[in-house]
């Protein structure tokens, strides 16, 4: 693959279009066969993203525009345009948006992708037959069934399985009310 450095977004012009309620993503990057992740993040005034863990990676957390405070080990962090913020893995953390809203990138490594694995356990890919064809045979010798390796892990943004209305960080993967507040969340 021939990567070409390019600009991909100008971020002021993203928050610009964005409507004042406007809540969430507002750009991914998206580019294939990228190491990292990175998000362009907003929350209207008020708004909390409720407390939470990243088991697996580190996140830089980077304000854009507006301010609030990060909540990390019983302290409050003030959070500013051009604050940059090191949350280590393993770290809990929860954050609130000020009274002009807050906007912030996060960029961490990228996680691995899902990948099918037979019923035995093997790791290696498999084709995969498209719908309606024969099915494909797994494959023998060197991929044959095989202990699977760990390859999930949770979205790189969990923003939708926080509550619109109160913050709280659903458990379920597919949440369609919260289990704090009952508020409905988007459809997906």
């Amino acid at each position: 693959m021939n990567f070409v450095p390019r600009v991909l977004a100008v971020l002021d012009e993203l928050l610009t279009a964005a409507a004042p309620d406007d809540r969430g993503a507002l750009w991914q990057l998206a580019e294939p066969g990228r190491e990292l992740d990175a998000n362009l993040v907003r929350l209207p005034a008020g708004a909390e993203v409720g407390e939470h863990q990243e088991d697996v990676l580190d996140v830089l957390l980077v304000v854009v525009a507006g301010g609030g405070r990060a909540v990390v080990a019983g302290a409050e962090l003030d959070l500013t345009p051009t604050t940059v913020l090191w949350l280590p893995r393993t770290s809990r953390r929860a954050l609130v948006a000020g009274p002009g809203g807050l906007a912030y990138l996060t960029v961490h490594r990228r996680r691995p992708g899902l990948t099918i694995t037979s019923s035995a356990g093997s790791s290696a890919p498999f084709p995969v037959a498209e719908p309606g064809a024969e099915p494909v045979a797994e494959p023998a010798g060197p991929y044959a069934a095989r202990p699977a390796a760990d390859e999930g892990g949770e979205a790189p943004c969990m923003l939708d399985l926080v509550c619109p209305a109160c913050g709280r960080l659903s458990a379920d993967p597919e949440p369609v009310f919260c289990s704090r507040c009952g508020e409905r969340f988007a459809e997906r």
